[in-house]
């Protein structure tokens, strides 16, 4: 928003204050100055007019000139193409401070030079708001300037500061200079006072002009004939407001609906009357063709874009801009006035396709009040009676309604004080109340406030609150030191296993990954362990980001597919991150592993990342967090075998609790996602917190000797060796005293001597005790116990 220091001025009396001390107190209550910009700089100029002009001797593109500044003729070289005799300009005296730095007497090219021409580029005139022909020269002034004018800014309106003023979403209000005003004045408490236009729209005799809209994205249409206007001059006052806005000037009937843009915060456009055949005007949509609008450019329509039609024909993109062919011409001899609300969104939505910003698009965008419409077309009746000559005016015409519904508040002073923990009196609330134009009323300790119509963001206590700490100041706050319990810094049990798993799998060689939470249709659908009830994004920001996934792996697999692209054949990655649906939402703990997960090349050393590995990866964090491995089993997938390989893939259980998968990826999957040969699992990290964990003891090492044996059965080929191992594990005591310290697998073979239907599987026992030395006759007795119980319970055969 820019407002300027004369746009003020006319509304209130600033004489007393600088423009700095405006922008701090505008910044103190909430509203802040981005910046501070002045229509133009420099100091020591004078209004001259120029006596002399001819070639300098020296040079063919210079020239000295002989200008009189009122009180002497001063000698100055100039370099313009446009100086010449007789021209009243502008000139920078030695010692004059300009952006361009100092100007200093001196010769040029052997000829004395007093002085400086300018130029309004080299006085800091915005470039954008000046002609070709401003920009190539000197500024040559009317012949009315006053030779010895010591104040040329003046003269020509650039005497202005300008406020940059960053507005936060809520305050969308003050894109109007007339609600910016009010809101100054309430800032720096002075008497405010609005041009009178009220009602200025109630006159005229009977019209023809009809106007409707065929779209529930315009709920309020009014529309006025004004039948004979002047196109002419707009008045100085008005050319520099809009200079000041950034905005050229182009001629009253132009300019005045642009003022009144700026002045309401209500766009409006201005049609040529005989460029609307029949008077009549309808708002609708659905069109797919192209459009030439104000600008010459050429736009396509889409159905959704609101247009204003007549005769069914595009006039005006809704919101946003007219039309080329109804434009304000110098010709133009009547006007049709358009004042309308639309649908904000759908503006929004065009104007960001059609990469048109235009001042009436954003204020549409930001939101506009209720009642904008009517005060801006009452403006505008007044200003073309005013400067254009208005005559021959019409009723105005009106579809739908603003829908606007009067708000009033109550609260008390306690209530105020207790929220902002002040101790502010009745007065100083009320005065803010006044100030703000809230209309208070205080009775029986409650004040009844009526809020503007403009003040759109008012809605409650909490607000109320806010203006009045606002305006009175944050500084009114008092100090106090806040008010906390005291409370031990530590990680709670899931917070500790989180800590826990994290480090584990980094010091065994993965890497820690972190992946989009959203994710695309395709993503969602392939959902491992996924919860039930995805939740789609209403607005995502692309088809990728549509879904909040219920599964881990799929992300990760892109990991693994990105990296086996670059030629990086060893990931091995995990992630322990939350996945959601409409029940709620769970910690997943998920890994991806591929290539080598440890490799010592010195010492021929490596350790494939197989299914194997994974399942040593769970076990180990099994044990390490307390959950025995007796508790744990591995049985054959059959539920997923879409994701993974039917035959080389598990169910994990913990006490015959299924919580998660591991296995290989299976091959048509692993083609869709371009990861061949990897091993992955998910887990649900959740039920593993919530599985209660056995504590872990310390027992000192045995000062005993160990003693091994290893024994081979043959067993049949369907029969879990993990049963062998269990068998061992119960036949373990010796006088009760379990002595069997570790079984290991050592070897699973299938093959030559072997029948098809069988496997050999040869095992290590470690036998220990920890109160003496092991005899044979000990050993001897817990060994052919476990053998009958293996050959018994697995009808094994003991291999020689």
């Amino acid at each position: 928003m820019r407002i300027s220091r004369k746009w003020l001025s006319q509304y209130m009396d600033v004489s007393d204050l600088s423009i700095e001390e405006m922008a701090d107190r505008i910044t103190s209550a909430g509203l802040e100055v981005e910046g501070i910009e002045r229509l133009a700089q420099g100091t020591n100029l004078v209004i001259g007019q120029v006596e002399e002009c001819y070639p300098h001797p020296d040079s063919d593109h210079l020239n000295c000139t002989k200008v009189n500044v009122g009180d002497e003729i001063l000698d100055i070289v100039c370099g313009a193409p446009n100086v010449a005799a007789g021209q009243k300009v502008i000139v920078a005296l030695p010692g004059a401070k300009l952006p361009g730095g100092e100007i200093k007497k001196g010769k040029i090219r052997g000829q004395v030079s007093n002085g400086m021409i300018c130029s309004l580029v080299e006085l800091g005139v915005d470039p954008h708001s000046l002609s070709e022909e401003q920009k190539s020269g000197i500024e040559v002034l009317d012949q009315d300037a006053p030779v010895g004018n010591k104040d040329p800014f003046a003269y020509l309106g650039l005497d202005d500061e300008i406020l940059e003023i960053g507005l936060t979403p809520n305050r969308s209000d003050c894109l109007a200079a007339f609600n910016m005003g009010l809101e100054a004045g309430a800032i720096l408490k002075r008497a405010v006072k609005l041009p009178e236009y009220q009602g200025a729209a109630n006159v005229g005799g009977p019209t023809k002009l009809h106007v409707s809209s065929t779209t529930e994205k315009c709920p309020l249409f009014l529309g006025k004939v004004i039948g004979e206007i002047t196109i002419k001059e707009s008045p100085k006052w008005m050319k520099e407001l809009l200079a000041a806005s950034g905005m050229k000037s182009i001629n009253n009937v132009v300019d005045i609906s642009n003022i009144v843009m700026l002045e309401t915060g209500q766009p409006m456009h201005f049609y040529d009357k005989d460029a609307i055949v029949n008077q009549e005007i309808t708002v609708a949509s659905g069109f797919d063709e192209d459009y030439v609008a104000l600008d010459g450019v050429t736009y396509h329509l889409l159905p959704e874009d609101i247009v204003i039609t007549n005769q069914s024909k595009p006039i005006g993109i809704a919101g946003i801009m007219g039309g080329d062919d109804s434009k304000i011409l110098d010709t133009t001899k009547g006007l049709i006035i358009e004042c309308a609300i639309f649908d904000h969104v759908s503006i929004r939505n065009t104007a960001r396709r059609l990469n048109l910003a235009t001042e009436s698009s954003i204020r549409y965008q930001k939101g506009i009040e209720p009642l904008a419409a009517s005060k801006a077309l009452d403006r505008a009746v007044q200003l073309l009676i005013e400067y254009a000559d208005a005559k021959m005016i019409e009723e105005t015409v009106q579809y739908g309604d603003s829908g606007y519904t009067p708000v009033s508040l109550s609260c008390t002073l306690k209530d105020i004080n207790d929220r902002l923990g002040t101790d502010f009196n009745v007065e100083e609330v009320k005065d803010v109340f006044e100030r703000l134009h809230f209309e208070p009323e205080y009775e029986d300790g409650k004040y009844m406030v009526h809020i503007p119509s403009y003040r759109t963001d008012i809605e409650g206590k909490a607000d109320l609150s806010e203006e009045v700490i606002r305006l009175l100041g944050y500084d009114r706050l008092p100090s106090t030191l806040p008010l906390m319990e005291m409370t031990e810094g530590k990680l709670n049990e899931k917070q500790k296993l989180i800590r826990t798993v994290r480090n584990l799998y980094c010091q065994l060689g993965l890497q820690d990954c972190l992946t989009y939470t959203l994710v695309s249709t395709q993503k969602k659908d392939n959902a491992i362990l996924g919860l039930q009830d995805p939740i789609q994004l209403a607005s995502p920001m692309s088809e990728e980001r549509r879904w909040i996934r219920t599964s881990i792996l799929p992300s990760l697999l892109d990991v693994v597919s990105y990296n086996h692209a670059r030629t990086i054949k060893d990931v091995n990655v995990f992630e322990l991150s939350n996945v959601a649906g409409t029940q709620g939402t769970r910690m997943h703990l998920a890994f991806v592993l591929s290539g080598l997960l440890q490799q010592t090349r010195w010492l021929q050393y490596e350790l494939p990342s197989d299914f194997y590995t994974g399942k040593g990866l769970i076990e180990t964090l099994f044990d390490h967090i307390g959950i025995s491995a007796a508790r744990v089993s591995f049985e054959a997938n059959t539920e997923d075998v879409v994701h993974f390989h039917p035959y080389q893939s598990a169910k994990i259980l913990i006490d015959k609790k299924c919580i998660g998968y591991l296995g290989k990826i299976h091959p048509q999957y692993a083609k869709e996602t371009d990861c061949k040969d990897v091993i992955m699992a998910e887990l649900d990290f959740d039920a593993l917190v919530d599985i209660k964990k056995a504590k872990i003891k310390f027992a000192p090492i045995s000062k005993y000797p160990s003693v091994q044996r290893d024994l081979a059965f043959v067993i049949d080929r369907n029969m879990p060796v993990k049963k062998v191992v269990s068998i061992i594990n119960k036949n373990a005591r010796y006088n009760k005293e379990e002595i069997i310290r570790n079984v290991e697998v050592f070897d699973v073979y299938q093959g030559e001597h072997v029948a098809k239907d069988e496997k050999s599987v040869a095992l290590s026992i470690t036998f220990q005790s920890d109160t003496h030395t092991l005899k044979d006759e000990e050993i001897n007795e817990v060994f052919e116990n476990i053998l009958q119980a293996i050959q018994t319970e697995c009808d094994a055969t003991l291999r020689s």
